[in-house]
């Protein structure tokens, strides 16, 4: 097995960040209006954080702001045990524990450039990092907070000058005003329905919205489908016809046809928005690769271009935190566009570094090697603390291991059936992966691929004598040279092994675990079958 040390500098070709100059960051901000903060939470771990960036990333592109990520994120435990990774003198980035009073175990603070291409980033918008935003405006880059928080002040004030403040305005956009029982967030509000909404636009309000629809007596039908949205805190768009056909709307509309029912809902006070499809009734997996239709009444749309786009602030912050309870993007988008220029930016502009790629890229050839050529699958079993919070499929590895290797049994059925029949996932610019029809279906008794965090000894043994095949298996001592030291971070390779779960042919994990709609997301982007995963 192959064996690694904690040594030495971040390896520079993992970074794949180019330093800018000043003049060069000068440059690129002057292509947007100002810039675009966020309040991070850097306590959450890596997959979580990336759904943040990804609605960030959304925002600022909404807002044409230059988007500001923090400077560096959190690892949260070191593959050989802490013992491992606990001497950091040598490298640029100490370990320490997590300055968060509810997270009482060790972290490894690392350059958000080892989880992260913002190159790739750059080439589609601008973004740069909060020590970038600091050295633009003479500030020391060691005043960076170390939780992720955007200070207000510090940010805002490069040194007294004739007793008046120097440094950027800012603009918060407090968290109650993003969105709230009586209102929805979207993406923007189109003229249409503006039209149909009789929108009047005035100046922000103290909800901060940047205008009011022409309030309207309900008629039956309206009353009958805020009903229906009030059960369930949301409405598909085949519920809402369903609800169309018990009303007075059957005799006056052909609610047979798409067109038909959406007249009868726009004449009612009614839009129709998109999102995604939740994963088994939740949204912590939140993937993009299922689009859906909802249906939401039109006064209750708030568009987030229409109410901050035209501030004038240098920076422009949103307050706190809007990553709980909230499908992929953090709001709904008013055109199917809007949301498939979403799910481009996510799937292919916004990426693991190169060099974690290619290694993804090398591990799958060996997983071809372990079963003499044909398609391999391969499961995300998440132990660890959920286990303790009972969010497991099972308490005892025993139980988990056999829930996963009955969906892996089907699997290969499923396989068997799809041939080259390739169904791709409903995303831009959707590929097949060719593999799928070149490559014979796995054969019974074929080892598998597990993503585990599950560190017992007894356990990890367990789950190869029933066919698993663990990271450490087809790492090889060449793979750890040239990744160095951050190869021991665990996060960095559950990043590994989430594209290389991208490349198996038939994919299972937890819905309650943000690791499985990352790996779902960079599914649909390599091209895999949209049938053949599956959540637990």
């Amino acid at each position: 097995m192959a064996t690694s040390s904690w040594s030495g500098e971040v390896p520079a070709h993992l970074l794949n960040y180019h330093l800018l100059e000043l003049d060069q960051l000068s440059g690129m901000i002057s292509r947007t209006k100002g810039f675009y903060a966020r309040d991070y939470s850097l306590w959450l771990g890596w997959n979580n954080m990336r759904y943040i960036i990804d609605t960030a990333f959304l925002q600022a592109r909404l807002l044409n702001r230059t988007l500001i990520l923090p400077s560096f994120v959190y690892a949260r435990g070191c593959f050989e045990g802490v013992e491992a990774c606990a001497d950091c003198s040598s490298t640029a980035n100490k370990c320490r524990e997590l300055p968060f009073e509810q997270y009482r175990h060790m972290g490894y603070r690392i350059p958000i450039q080892l989880m992260l291409n913002i190159t790739a980033m750059r080439t589609l918008h601008p973004v740069l990092l909060v020590s970038d935003f600091l050295r633009l405006h003479g500030l020391p880059v060691n005043i960076e907070n170390k939780e992720g928080v955007w200070e207000r002040e510090a940010y805002h004030d490069t040194g007294p000058l004739e007793e008046a403040r120097l440094g950027p305005d800012l603009f918060v956009i407090q968290k109650g005003w993003y969105d709230t029982k009586e209102a929805r967030r979207v993406d923007r509000l189109t003229e249409n329905m503006k039209v149909r909404g009789r929108w009047r636009a005035g100046d922000a309000t103290e909800s901060g919205a940047s205008g009011q629809w022409e309030e309207k007596e309900g008629a039956e039908v309206a009353r009958k489908l805020r009903f229906q949205y009030g059960l369930f805190g949301t409405l598909s768009w085949d519920h809402a016809v369903n609800t169309l056909r018990k009303t007075s709307a059957a005799d006056d509309y052909n609610l047979g046809t798409d067109a038909g029912a959406l007249d009868a809902l726009q004449d009612h006070g009614w839009e129709v928005v998109h999102t995604f499809e939740s994963m088994r009734r939740s949204d912590l997996a939140k993937s993009v690769v299922e689009p859906i239709r909802e249906v939401i009444e039109r006064t209750t749309l708030r568009g987030f271009v229409d109410d901050f786009a035209d501030i004038d602030a240098h920076v422009v912050l949103l307050e706190g935190e809007i990553h709980n309870g909230r499908k992929a993007g953090a709001m709904r988008f008013t055109t199917d566009l809007g949301l498939e220029q979403f799910q481009s930016d996510v799937l292919y502009s916004i990426q693991p570094p190169q060099p974690l790629q290619e290694l993804a890229e090398r591990l799958a050839g060996r997983m071809y090697e372990k079963t003499g050529g044909r398609l391999w699958v391969g499961a995300h079993m998440r132990r660890g603390d959920f286990v303790n919070l009972n969010w497991a499929a099972s308490r005892s590895h025993e139980g988990h291991m056999r829930m996963v290797k009955s969906r892996l049994l089907d699997a290969r059925h499923l396989l068997e059936t799809i041939g080259g029949n390739v169904q791709p996932y409903s995303v831009p610019n959707a590929s097949v992966d060719p593999s799928l029809a070149e490559r014979p279906p796995p054969a019974e008794g074929d080892p598998f691929y597990l993503a585990t965090d599950e560190r017992d000894v007894t356990a990890r043994a367990h789950f190869r004598e029933k066919g698993a095949i663990l990271l450490p298996d087809i790492l090889s001592q060449d793979d750890l040279d040239e990744l160095g030291w951050p190869l021991l971070l665990t996060d960095i390779r559950v990043v590994v092994e989430q594209e290389l779960l991208a490349r198996a042919a038939y994919f299972t994990g937890t819905h309650m675990s943000s690791v499985a709609g990352g790996v779902l997301n960079m599914r649909a982007a390599h091209g895999a079958d949209r049938r053949a995963a599956s959540l637990y």
